[in-house]
């Protein structure tokens, strides 16, 4: 235990107790022996609090630390949760995704190999309100370019984990942000010159579900996604004119969903899938 490096998991919740159970116990499941999950709950009014107490006294590897308390949205949570960690390398799982088992023993060895890397992501599967598998989404290498203008973010936090040196040396998430807090943390990563890298193996569900900011308010995701890429970019300072700019910014668009799809159709990312990744867990 004392040889492998630590694995934190941040969770933020609020009002999940659907899903929050599934959510910690597929961080047990990885049976991983230096590993803690920090759970920060909003003050949630449903069986939320009811299930944390329940699974904090039974006793397993993973050290589980919860809080329940208001707080300023989504971000404030996990930059809480953040600040608790205690990990080497750092997860951030939603309270109503999972993990794939050997995820974290896969995360580990990679870093292992890879001391230059700061940033690694994985694929993913989307699954539904009830935990079944509907898509797997492999993805594609690390583009900085795609990153700040294609209009998806194709870097999933339910995959992805980092070193802690990167909440070290200060970036943590912009609290004023709602929906693309996500998408502002790594660009501003790319930006500051840390080292990202896409393994080919599935790690995470994401679930959509009606509740979901992704199905609930895909407008204001997108909004807000768009005032984080127009506050990084260059074109800003540089293009003077609204018009202008927004011309700038509509032909960058289409150049990066283009080289995504181009390369996500090479890679053979739209073929039927293995049987054994579409199965549910």
């Amino acid at each position: 235990m004392s040889m492998l490096p630590a694995i934190s998991i941040v969770t933020p919740s609020f009002n999940q107790g659907t899903f929050i159970r599934e959510a910690v116990l597929s961080v047990r499941k990885q049976l991983y022996p230096n590993c803690e999950q920090l759970i920060m709950d909003g003050g949630s009014n449903d069986e939320t609090v009811a299930i944390l107490r329940e699974l904090s006294h039974t006793d397993h590897t993973t050290r589980l630390h919860w809080v329940s308390e208001p707080d300023r949205g989504q971000a404030h949570a996990l930059n809480k949760g953040f600040a608790r960690a205690q990990g080497d390398i750092i997860g951030w799982l939603n309270s109503d995704d999972r993990y794939r088992p050997g995820a974290f023993d896969s995360i580990a060895a990679l870093f292992a190999q890879h001391p230059d890397v700061d940033v690694l992501y994985g694929d993913y599967a989307w699954m539904d309100t009830d935990g079944h598998i509907q898509r797997v989404r492999r993805e594609i290498e690390f583009s900085p370019f795609i990153l700040l203008y294609h209009r998806v973010l194709y870097i999933p936090t339910t995959a992805t984990f980092f070193r802690r040196r990167i909440l070290d040396e200060g970036n943590l998430l912009d609290e004023s942000l709602h929906y693309a807090m996500d998408f502002d943390f790594f660009v501003r990563l790319s930006c500051h010159g840390y080292r990202f890298m896409h393994i080919q193996r599935l790690l995470a569900d994401f679930r959509l579900h009606e509740a979901s900011k992704t199905c609930s308010t895909p407008g204001k995701q997108l909004q807000e996604h768009n005032q984080v890429m127009r506050r990084h970019s260059p074109v800003s300072e540089y293009v003077k004119g609204d018009l202008g700019r927004d011309i700038a910014f509509g032909l960058l668009r289409v150049a990066a969903g283009a080289m995504r799809y181009s390369e996500k159709l090479v890679r053979g990312c739209y073929f039927p899938q293995p049987r054994s990744l579409t199965s549910d867990l």
